[in-house]
């Protein structure tokens, strides 16, 4: 039986790791053992290993690691212990799950992505949108009708008013259109002040000759992504969003040809992708096959993101992706 521990039990981890491993548990009995779960605060610890059927708690990680000899963890760390403690795990070889974003800085991101190079741990990074059943069907159908010419995505959120979030949250839904279009090739910025924040238009050129447009609007009311593909005689779009706001469409020659909605009961980690995730970490300890997306997979998306943070107080001038 495989054997997988978690390292920190926050409220994303619970929602978005440990909901979607307990599932994986019920639905597939005696494949998985979640084994123990470990965070600074052993109560919430004990708690985490309660509701979710962790079998022991612990407030060290290297203590964990030491006593229950797991075949893989998964990495919820708060952003500034990211990098470290990923490191920790991928130098002591144990396969793992490490969440985005890559860590606090450009040079963080860089660090671990030479470590797991240079280690060869298996390892994936958490990028559920990768995995959001509705953003694959649409990439699929567009490999059948595409090339994609124009791609545009908008994400929208309410109150999120922190400084990090081009870096912590927008490379989401960068990294997913890079997933459906391809590489980045050359992008520019144009920034709105909207009292204390930031909105971003993000232009694109991809390698394929694409153009694109992302908008990032992180007080604007409510809680949203779209994305959207276009090419000749076809257009699909996807909708995501909080609780059942979740919606594909795919038009081609005028006509509504794939048409889809949440379902209203649909647990939340099937509707986002966290549960298809978890069960690519699985296929990739159970076969000793490398799991995707590793870190190369997401550090350009990660450059990208730091990009703009980094020329936020500069006078800004057209970057070539790198």
């Amino acid at each position: 039986m495989i054997r997988i521990a978690i390292a920190g039990c926050g409220e994303h981890s619970r929602s978005s790791h440990a909901a979607p491993l307990a599932r994986y548990v019920s639905e597939h009995p005696g494949e998985i053992e979640l084994v123990a779960a470990c965070d600074l605060n052993a109560d919430r610890a004990t708690e985490f290993c309660r509701s979710f059927g962790f079998a022991r708690p612990y407030a060290d990680l290297k203590q964990m690691l030491d006593v229950e000899k797991v075949d893989g963890c998964v990495c919820v760390m708060p952003m500034d212990r990211i990098v470290e403690t990923g490191i920790q795990l991928l130098e002591l070889g144990i396969p793992c799950v490490i969440e985005k974003p890559l860590g606090t800085s450009l040079a963080e991101a860089e660090k671990l992505g030479h470590v797991a190079r240079e280690t060869g741990t298996p390892h994936m990074i958490s990028v559920n949108r990768r995995f959001m059943p509705f953003l694959n069907r649409a990439r699929s159908w567009i490999n059948e009708v595409g090339p994609i010419h124009y791609a545009r995505a908008t994400q929208v959120r309410h109150l999120r008013t922190e400084a990090e979030f081009i870096w912590s949250t927008s490379i989401h839904v960068l990294d997913a259109v890079r997933y459906v279009v391809g590489d980045i090739k050359h992008f520019e910025v144009d920034r709105q002040p909207v009292e204390s924040v930031t909105w971003y238009v993000i232009s694109l050129l991809f390698e394929s000759g694409a153009l694109g447009r992302i908008e990032i609007l992180p007080t604007a009311g409510m809680v949203e992504e779209s994305y959207e593909f276009f090419g000749q005689d076809f257009r699909t779009r996807v909708t995501g969003g909080s609780g059942t706001q979740r919606s594909l469409e795919c038009w081609q020659a005028g006509k509504l040809v794939v048409e889809a909605q949440a379902l209203d009961k649909e647990p939340e980690d099937l509707r986002n992708g966290a549960y298809l995730e978890v069960e690519e970490f699985v296929r990739a300890l159970r076969t000793g096959t490398r799991a995707y997306p590793e870190v190369d997979d997401i550090l350009p998306s990660a450059r990208i993101c730091f990009s703009i943070a980094d020329s936020f107080n500069k006078e800004y001038r057209p970057r070539v992706a790198s």
